[in-house]
């Protein structure tokens, strides 16, 4: 053991100092043997260590959100070259390299605090065996040795026998029923972690091997935490719960303001978006300009819930702009389809006429006819015209003759004009 914690201690004693310092602020509020003290110090660690991880954690989601994504394309890599594994390899290194998606960037929180985790466990496990490791002296030692959580020492294991665990000032039931309740709760906030990602925040328009893969982790993690639990020092349980409940309330927060495309997650997100941005007029957060800006550079290739944000703001007069902002439909020169085409928004809408009634109806067309009739010219004068010409002198008009070549005769009313049918024979 001790080579091991030697190999670790360029990591060991960093730790050990800031669990120090935690200790020494905590110590004059709850006492510096009292396993608040010492509890207290291990969770403001994880926190500290979780704060220098977000930038991390955000690159994490990216590269999550990317391989979602690239799913649909590797799968087809995979069925064109499914007989050929060196050059379906070398396709899948083309795609990571075009599109700058790296899938080992998903695992670099754990990966990141890591090292920070085998350095707290052989710094507890020193404490259980009385060795002094990293900045941790004998008067630090003797008072974390002190120092119970619910009743369990700090550095007893749920498999420790009765001698070890009376050694530390305890029983085994105590040991043995804290260290159950921890693994369990660590087991269920990992599973509730990977469960509201699956369900929540995972596109569902797209059906590929990735969603499959996170569905078996969701499965398989806590069955690991719960086979792995009961081989660690309590103040290990506490740091795992800790690292976990801050996870998953991380996840929640992301999940809450920064969906997944094509996720329930949006739907929800977009539907909250619309109320608050119909409200006041326009978006007020710099993260709504983001999510919004996002959706509008998509045009046609939105999904089902950003189309139906668009046409949200468009019914109450609001139209998304392309730098993420949102402005009254009626004083911009274009507005935003959800297409991603614009149409002009300075034409006035066309009233529907007003229905009328039946004899609303007749009755103006009746005034109409007779309006018709009066407005229409004579053609023939008057006795009040007075002719500027004798009427001997005006020249005769010529009567037309008929195309036939003989006189017709006028119709006479009732009378149909034109070439009469031939009566049928029965009616003679």
């Amino acid at each position: 053991m001790d080579t091991i914690a030697s190999l670790f201690s360029f990591i060991t004693t960093p730790v050990s100092w800031v669990i120090v310092q935690f200790h020494t602020v905590y110590g004059k509020i709850f006492g510096p043997d009292t396993g608040w003290a010492w509890g207290l110090s291990i969770v403001s660690l994880v926190i500290l260590i979780r704060i220098c991880l977000i930038p991390l954690f955000v690159k994490q989601i990216k590269s999550t959100r990317a391989m979602q994504t690239l799913q649909p394309e590797m799968k087809k890599i995979q069925e064109r070259y499914k007989n050929d594994k060196q050059r379906q390899s070398e396709e899948m290194m083309k795609l990571y390299k075009e599109t700058g998606t790296n899938p080992l960037s998903s695992c670099l929180p754990i990966l990141a605090q890591s090292p920070f985790f085998f350095a707290l466990y052989h710094v507890l496990n020193g404490i259980a065996t009385g060795d002094t490791i990293g900045v941790i002296n004998e008067s630090l030692l003797a008072s974390a040795r002190k120092a119970h959580i619910f009743g369990a020492p700090l550095a007893a294991k749920f498999k420790d026998g009765s001698a070890t665990v009376q050694a530390l000032g305890a029983t085994v039931t105590d040991v043995r029923v804290v260290t159950a309740v921890m693994i369990v709760m660590m087991s269920a906030s990992q599973f509730y972690t990977q469960r509201q990602l699956m369900t929540k925040n995972v596109d569902t328009t797209v059906k590929t091997p990735f969603m499959q893969q996170q569905k078996m982790l969701m499965y398989v993690f806590p069955v690991m935490f719960a086979v792995f639990g009961i081989n660690f020092p309590v103040g290990v349980l506490v740091y795992w719960l800790t690292t976990n409940v801050w996870t998953m309330g991380q996840q929640m927060y992301v999940i809450h303001n920064n969906p997944t495309p094509g996720s329930k997650a949006q739907a929800a997100y977009l539907e909250r978006l619309t109320k608050h941005v119909t409200s006041h007029g326009k978006a007020r957060k710099r993260s709504e300009r983001t999510i919004i800006k996002a959706i509008v550079a998509k045009g046609r290739d939105r999904n089902e819930f950003e189309r139906k944000f668009i046409n949200g703001l468009n019914k109450a007069g609001l139209a998304a702009q392309a730098d993420g902002s949102v402005i009254q439909s009626e004083s911009q020169a274009a507005v935003q389809t959800e297409d991603g085409s614009t149409a002009s928004a300075a034409a006035p809408k066309r009233q529907q006429p007003k229905r009328q009634s039946k004899s609303q109806r007749q009755s103006g067309a009746a005034a109409a006819g007779s309006k018709a009739v009066g407005d229409a010219p004579s053609s023939e004068p008057t006795s009040l015209t007075k002719s500027d010409e004798p009427e001997d002198a005006k020249p005769a008009a010529p009567a037309k003759k008929p195309a036939g070549g003989g006189t017709r005769s006028k119709a006479q009313s009732g009378q149909r004009k034109g070439p009469q049918r031939p009566k049928s024979p029965s009616k003679k």
